[in-house]
This record gives C-alpha cells, sequence and structure tokens, in this order.
C-alpha cells in the first residue's frame, strides 16, 4: 500500500513539475497527424547547435493556435497535404540567445548554409534576429507543407546555399518553396520575385490555408505565421520546452 501511494505521489510531482501554463497544449495531443521537425533541439539551425530552453522536441502553442492548425491539418489532408511544422511556442531565453549570437561577429560556422548573402553583422539591423517574437506569446508558428505520399529524393546532409529556384537546396520532405525554413536571406520574404512558378504556387497554397483560417503573415518569411486573435499579445513567456 506504501508502495503504491509513494507511486501515486511521485507520478503527481512529475505531472505538476511538467505542466504547461494555462491556456496552453502540446500539439500533438490535438492534431497528433500534424508532421513535426523541431529545430531548435538540434544543431539544424543557423546558429548550428541546440537552443537553450528547449529541452524536448514537441511543439507547444496557445489551445486557440492549436484548434485553428487542427482544422487547417484536415483541409491540408483533403488536399494531398500535411502540415508540418518546425517550431512553435519559442522561450525568451532563446530568443534572447539568438541575440546574443547575433552580436558575436566571430561565429560564423552556419553562414554557407543558412546567411550566405548576409553580413552577420547586419542581420539585427535588417529584423532577421529581434529581441522580442511573437513566438514567445505562444500563438506564432513556423511551418510548411509535405505532399502526402511523395518520395524525398534528397539527402538530408545537403552543403548548398539555402535557397534556390531548383529543389536540390532542399534538406527534407516538404514542398518546394524556394528557400529552406529559416534561411536568412531576402529570397524567403513571402513575394520574392525571383522564384519559379511552382515555388510561387507552393507559398500560395500554403499562406491562402492560413490566412483563410485565422491566421495571419509575417511577410519577411515565407514559413511564419501568428493568430490574428491571439490569447496573449503582450506577454512573453519563457517556461521551456520539455
Amino acid at each position: 500500500m506504501q508502495r503504491i501511494l509513494a507511486l501515486i505521489i511521485l507520478y503527481s510531482v512529475s505531472f505538476i513539475a511538467y505542466a504547461l501554463p494555462q491556456g496552453f497544449i502540446y500539439l500533438h495531443d490535438l492534431a497528433p497527424s500534424i508532421i513535426q521537425d523541431l529545430r531548435y533541439t538540434t544543431s539544424n539551425n543557423f546558429i548550428g547547435h541546440p537552443i537553450p530552453g528547449y529541452k524536448a522536441s514537441r511543439c507547444i502553442l496557445t489551445l486557440a493556435a492549436a484548434n485553428q492548425l487542427a482544422k487547417i491539418q484536415k483541409a491540408a489532408i483533403k488536399m494531398g497535404y500535411s502540415l508540418k511544422v518546425y517550431d512553435c511556442y519559442r522561450p525568451q531565453q532563446a530568443v534572447n540567445s539568438f541575440y546574443q549570437w547575433s552580436q558575436n561577429p566571430q561565429d560564423n560556422r552556419m553562414k554557407a548554409l543558412f546567411y550566405p548573402r548576409e553580413d552577420k553583422k547586419y542581420l539585427f539591423a535588417k529584423g532577421y534576429i529581434a529581441e522580442h517574437s511573437g513566438h514567445t506569446r505562444g500563438s506564432t508558428v513556423d511551418l510548411t507543407l509535405v505532399k502526402i505520399g511523395a518520395t524525398y529524393p534528397h539527402s538530408k546532409s545537403v552543403t548548398t546555399p539555402c535557397f534556390g529556384k531548383t529543389p536540390n537546396y532542399r534538406n527534407d520532405d516538404s514542398i518546394d518553396t524556394g528557400t529552406r525554413f529559416d534561411c536568412l536571406d531576402a529570397s524567403a520574404n513571402v513575394f520574392y520575385p525571383d522564384l519559379s512558378q511552382p515555388q510561387k504556387a507552393n507559398r500560395s497554397l500554403l499562406r491562402h490555408l492560413m490566412l483563410t483560417n485565422g491566421f495571419k503573415p509575417y511577410p519577411q518569411e515565407w514559413w511564419h505565421f501568428t493568430l490574428r486573435n491571439e490569447p496573449y499579445p503582450k506577454t512573453y513567456f519563457d517556461f521551456p520546452v520539455r
């Protein structure tokens, strides 16, 4: 009996320790079919190492944002696609680490892959890096589409720049949008003119799905969307992703 009681207490303490703030949910609990490829728990990002605040590869969002994504996923599946998320809620400590990285001109290890045409010392001034992010409010998501059943012939160890008019720049199974996620380059702009027609069409498809279901875009990044009526528009959270 004492052993059972101890296990119950241990489980309860564990649950409390990992409980999310009110109004937040793990996306998988609501929409398990949405693909999660969360880059900031890995070294596959523009900094080149796991980011502070990301202790687990899990997408956390406000319930309001997650509900809308679940609706979008149903619409996408009917069209033969699935959503794929790269980043969801982002702790403020992660945003702080991005800013600190941007102020260190010596660390350019990922330049050739993520910002080959930009000088790192201007990334902050140009708005690629900021001291605050909508992600920290819990209702912003970075995402793309994956064609259901499509084969992916490319290698994940792509060593080319993050953009291109042919699909060879890709390092995952996402649709061809002209750049990889987190490409710090002008070509990530939603309406960048020098794209192929399929790339423009793919961006338009993603944009249509998101904008007709309650999200607003960020012009500088085709993958970035924020819930229009976000529940915490002025609150920047810092609880870890775990």
